[in-house]
């Protein structure tokens, strides 16, 4: 060993891993939806707020590793945020959300491995500490959403990494029911039914709830 050098200290290999589903905040880019209603300024200003937030209260939990997956990919290395700027950055690749969420699942490091969204206003540490405690004994966890969509996924990925997203018809009130028939026959529990904001009478909902975890 060179002198003066101390001993490199090692990640985990096998660790409770955390994806936050990112998309580049840029104007026009992110909460369409929301912008048609609001502006698309006003929708920015919206989604750079959650997904910051989201990193604060998440990314510093010492119960697991959170990693950004970020889109497009060229963005992934770019300074999203001024928040926790190390905490480590992935492109999501091409392909649906779940081509994407798949590719996640199968390529990082050995351990249970959680998926959300970034823009879940009151997403709280205590809603991902319980899905990996779920980890424990189920196959997969899902936490619902009011849309019959689903704002998290968390595969054991032991013995083998399941595929859950085949033929699933994301962005549609049957999104939580096609995945949990490809589910079929797995160990399968729930967290809290949350949602994310996509039009203003959701925002009007969320943000008293949202600004007491902030």
């Amino acid at each position: 060993m060179a002198r003066g050098k101390g001993p490199r200290l090692r990640k985990p290999s096998f660790a409770n891993r955390l994806v936050i589903m990112a998309k580049s905040p840029r104007r026009g880019a992110v909460k369409r939806r929301l912008a048609g209603e609001i502006g698309e300024g006003a929708a920015l200003r919206f989604y750079r707020s959650c997904l910051s937030h989201s990193i604060i209260r998440l990314a510093g939990d010492p119960r697991w590793l959170t990693t950004l997956a970020v889109v497009p990919d060229q963005d992934s290395s770019l300074p999203i945020l001024p928040s926790r700027p190390c905490i480590q950055r992935l492109p999501q690749g091409r392909g649906d959300l779940g081509q994407r969420m798949q590719r996640l699942f199968e390529r990082l490091p050995p351990g249970p491995v959680i998926i959300v969204g970034s823009d879940i206003p009151t997403m709280h540490p205590s809603h991902i500490a319980q899905a990996f405690r779920l980890l424990r004994r189920a196959d997969a966890v899902l936490g619902p959403a009011r849309d019959g969509g689903y704002w998290l996924i968390g595969l054991r990925r032991s013995p083998r990494v399941l595929s859950p997203f085949a033929g699933v018809r994301w962005s549609t009130e049957s999104a939580l029911e096609d995945t949990l028939a490809n589910l079929d026959g797995s160990r399968i529990a729930f967290v809290a039914t949350l949602s994310d904001v996509d039009i203003e009478q959701d925002l009007r909902q969320e943000r008293c709830a949202a600004e007491r975890l902030i």
